[in-house]
């Protein structure tokens, strides 16, 4: 007896269901932080500063069902989003999918270890701090391979 394929490799990110969608995510936090754009060249660079909301052990929002609400200009990650942002991380499973690629072996929903994000070191874990006022973003770059 054949075991079905996973969700991920039969439908495609239009058919799957909220909570499959929410699945995909692989706890890596690279979307809470703070990212700079030249607007001339469209290029983006990665900063050490995220949203005040991201538990830092943990990588995932404290407020997470009322982000939105908490900070207006959170993004959240769409269909559309993860074929066109150059902002995601090339390791997100949203833009993997979204371009044909298969999730990475380290995955969650392939390794069966919630916290293997970490033990790869994907996430933003240790490489990041709150937003605090008055800081200046342009002081805060990261060269992260790999982004």
């Amino acid at each position: 007896m054949t075991a079905n394929p996973p969700f991920w490799e039969t439908k495609s990110l239009e058919e799957m269901s909220s909570e499959e969608w929410e699945q995909l995510c692989d706890g890596c936090a690279k979307c809470c932080v703070f990212k700079l754009e030249d607007e001339d060249s469209g290029e983006f660079f990665v900063t050490d500063i995220c949203c005040q909301y991201l538990d830092l052990e943990a990588c995932r929002c404290n407020h997470y069902e009322q982000r939105h609400s908490k900070v207006p200009d959170c993004v959240q990650v769409t269909l559309e989003l993860a074929r066109d942002a150059a902002w995601l991380p090339n390791t997100c499973a949203y833009r993997l999918l979204a371009n044909g690629n298969p999730l990475p072996r380290w995955h969650p929903l392939l390794s069966g270890v919630p916290d293997s994000v970490f033990t790869t070191g994907i996430s933003v874990k240790g490489h990041v701090c709150h937003e605090t006022p008055g800081v200046i973003l342009e002081q805060h770059l990261l060269d992260w391979p790999n982004y």
